[in-house]
């Protein structure tokens, strides 16, 4: 059953900065979507679907602090922004997507919904944002400092090539850098990811092996 208005804007006041909730309710008011808050992902922390014959759906992880959670909130809108223009026959993160983040960020840059040190770094990252905003190591640094969970973590590109660490209750080795994302295997089922290089790991046994 879709998301009332009340069910959504009280999901919503859960997670986004109190500032923004109005704007973000209004995004969802005029392009309607289906929204869940979904469990910890290793691979991402929001998403945009849309198939045939069914509602275009965002989801956003719920572990991810306000002011994350309201970058991926409007990044995702912007897909569903864009595809309702163009289909799927654009770029995911071309010309299209980019202007149509900026523009839907616009009304959000300024000190009112973040502080000023975020601000000026995410200032930055708009004027030609990336597909992930890990991929941007300075905004993701920033963003860090506003969760208390992650202000004192182990990234994954800072441990060596070989290491194995744990990720959410599972055990991986970590392999080679793909541009901005590492190719992890995971121990128990053999299975590979590409996991954000910026990704905060657990219990890291570090490897000095080359």
């Amino acid at each position: 059953m879709p998301m009332d208005s009340p069910s959504l804007h009280t999901l919503l006041e859960k997670h986004l900065p109190s500032a923004a909730l109005s704007y973000c309710f209004k995004l969802w008011q005029q392009y309607p979507f289906e929204f869940k808050v979904r469990r910890k992902r290793i691979t991402k922390v929001g998403d945009f679907t849309c198939k045939p014959g069914k509602s275009p759906r965002i989801t956003v992880n719920y572990d991810s602090h306000p002011y994350l959670f309201l970058l991926t909130y409007v990044h995702e809108v912007a897909h569903l922004v864009v595809h309702q223009q163009h289909g799927w026959k654009h770029e995911a993160h071309g010309k299209d997507w980019k202007t149509t983040f900026q523009r839907l960020m616009a009304p959000l840059m300024h000190e009112g919904i973040f502080p000023t040190e975020l601000l000026t770094v995410l200032q930055k990252h708009m004027a030609n944002p990336k597909a992930s905003s890990f991929s941007d190591s300075v905004l993701t640094h920033a963003l860090r400092q506003y969760d208390d969970r992650q202000k004192s973590v182990v990234l994954l590109l800072e441990i060596p090539e070989g290491s194995t660490f744990g990720l959410h209750g599972r055990w991986f080795k970590k392999g080679p850098l793909k541009r901005t994302r590492v190719l992890c295997h995971e121990l128990k089922t053999r299975r590979n990811f590409l996991v954000p290089a910026d990704t905060p790991v657990e219990s890291a046994q570090l490897s000095f092996m080359s």
